[in-house]
Order: structure tokens, then C-alpha cells, then sequence
């Protein structure tokens, strides 16, 4: 067994954002007055198993529609490439994706258990957002926004209400950012893939509006994050240090210009590239906000 290959399957350079997503939920309740480490890393434990299902069991839907033999590779895109290398079977991916799904199980059960059963509906939309998403709601014309819910809006909320017990609005409002975030993060990275998907029968933003238009929304999405967290703030909704997630700025920035040029692959990765720091660092710096708003009463 090639163990390497079983790590690089899992796409560890992007589960970095399952840290950010947990640590997000798990700073906002800690500014309101909620934590319990054990809670906190067994939380973290289940979005990242679940992130690493999605990412694995894409790669084998991918693989097994053709996709990923015609697409164009890119760092951010296009697959992890180890089935067509040989180093693992279309079979071994399955069940890497499975178990990995299969184990996150118990832990949403005892969460369920020992705080309660409105924790269930989030746990199966997560699911069924994780399960679904390649091979059914990639068809459906808007499936960017699954990995949205499943693996932005949802997990930020998980990890706050396995602190609290309940869903506050000061909990929604910071997960907002998080699934806009994440809907944007897959959705630019289906650029480079609208061809092949398209052979495929997959009906993605890309597809179904064309990459111009989709540079348009990309754009005015990514604005709507620094706006709704400057609302937020405006509002009383989120402590003044949240407005450190402004910072990723220039990124965003370098990211839309580039989704506009999305002809050129020279400025399209470039593009990607900042993409995920927009992605992961406008989450961290919120969590780090509300640690110092927190820290010092802000």
C-alpha cells in the first residue's frame, strides 16, 4: 500500500479549511461565554472527515464519468489526479471516501445525544450536501450552493452549537460569510473545468450562465462578504475586531480581476491562489476578532 498516495487522496491542502470553519463556530461561542475543548476538537474531528469524504468521493465520481482524464489540471482543480496515475484503484478511492464518511457518523450521533435532537436536520442536510452533491446536484444548474451549506454555512454552525446547545442569531450571522466563501471557493475553481464538465452532462454555474456572467456573480459575491461583515458589525451583530476579515481585501481583489480574465490560465491560477487565501483567512481573522473582542471586552 502506498501510503503517500492514501494522504495525497485525501487533498490535505485543502483541509485547512475544516481548521477555519471549526475554528470560527468554536470562537463565537466562545465569545459568548461556551466552551469545552473536548467538544471542540471532537467537532473539528467530523467536519474534517466529512470534508475529506467529499473530496475523495468527488475524486471517484470524477474519475469514473471521465472528467478528470480531460480536464485541465491546475493546483486548485481539476482533481487530485491519483487514480489516473495508477498509485490507487477507482475502488480503493471509494472506500477511502465511504469510511471516512461512515466514521463522522457516530460522532454527529453523540452529539445528538448529549445536546440534543434539534441537531439532527443541520447533520442531514450536511449529509446529504456531502453524498449528493457530485453525482446528483452537480446536474441541477446551482449546485455550488451545497458546498456552500455542507461545508461552509453548516459546519460553523455545528461547531457553535456543540458549545451552546442552540442557534443564535450571533452564530448565523457568522456563518453567513463562511457559505458564500466557500460556495465562491469551488465556484472559480469550476473555470478551468466548464469544458469537461460540460462533456460530462454537469450543469455548474459555468455552464449555465457562462463563464462572463459568472465572473459578475463571483465578483459581487465575494463584495457581499466584506459587506455583510461590516453590516454585521454596523448592526451589533458581530464585535468590532470581526472587521480584521476586511483585511483579505487585496486578495479578493487580485481574485476578481482575475476571474475575468479567466481566458488566460496565467492569471486564472493566480487567481484561484488567492481565491483560497480569501477563503481561509477572512474566516481565521474573524475567529481571531472574536477572541480579542472577548479578550478585551470589545
Amino acid at each position: 500500500m502506498n501510503a503517500k498516495a492514501w494522504f495525497l487522496e485525501v487533498r490535505p491542502q485543502f483541509l485547512l479549511l475544516s481548521v477555519v470553519l471549526a475554528f470560527l463556530g468554536t470562537t463565537v461561542a466562545w465569545y459568548e461565554g461556551f466552551f469545552n475543548l473536548g467538544f471542540a476538537l471532537l467537532a473539528f474531528l467530523g467536519i474534517l472527515l466529512n470534508h475529506i469524504a467529499v473530496n475523495v468521493l468527488n475524486d471517484w465520481h470524477d474519475n469514473k464519468s471521465g472528467i478528470d482524464r480531460n480536464t485541465v489540471r491546475t493546483p486548485f482543480s481539476g482533481g487530485s489526479g491519483i487514480i489516473q496515475a495508477n498509485l490507487m484503484t477507482s475502488r480503493q478511492v471509494f472506500w477511502l471516501g465511504l469510511v471516512a464518511f461512515i466514521l463522522s457518523v457516530p460522532i454527529g450521533i453523540y452529539f445528538i445525544m448529549v445536546k440534543g435532537l434539534i441537531l439532527l436536520p443541520l447533520l442531514l442536510v450536511a449529509g446529504l450536501c456531502v453524498l449528493l452533491y457530485t453525482p446528483l446536484l452537480t446536474r441541477l444548474g446551482w449546485p455550488e450552493w451545497a458546498p456552500g451549506v455542507g461545508l461552509g454555512l453548516l459546519p460553523v454552525l455545528g461547531a457553535y452549537f456543540v458549545q451552546t446547545g442552540n442557534y443564535a442569531a450571533v452564530a448565523i450571522v457568522a456563518a453567513v460569510p463562511a457559505g458564500i466563501l466557500v460556495h465562491n471557493l469551488l465556484f472559480l475553481n469550476e473555470f478551468p473545468d466548464e469544458s469537461a464538465d460540460r462533456k460530462a452532462g454537469r450543469k455548474t454555474l459555468p455552464i449555465t450562465i457562462g463563464k462572463d456572467a459568472s465572473a459578475w456573480l463571483y465578483s459581487a459575491l465575494t463584495v457581499g462578504v466584506y459587506l455583510w461583515i461590516i453590516g454585521g458589525v454596523a448592526m451589533g451583530k458581530m464585535p468590532y475586531p470581526a472587521l480584521l476579515g476586511l483585511l483579505t481585501l487585496p486578495f479578493a481583489v487580485k481574485a476578481i480581476r482575475g476571474s475575468f480574465q479567466h481566458r488566460d490560465m496565467s492569471k486564472l491560477v493566480p487567481a484561484q491562489a488567492a481565491n483560497v487565501m480569501v477563503v481561509l483567512l477572512t474566516q481565521l481573522l474573524m475567529g481571531v476578532g472574536y477572541i480579542l473582542a472577548g479578550v478585551f471586552q470589545i
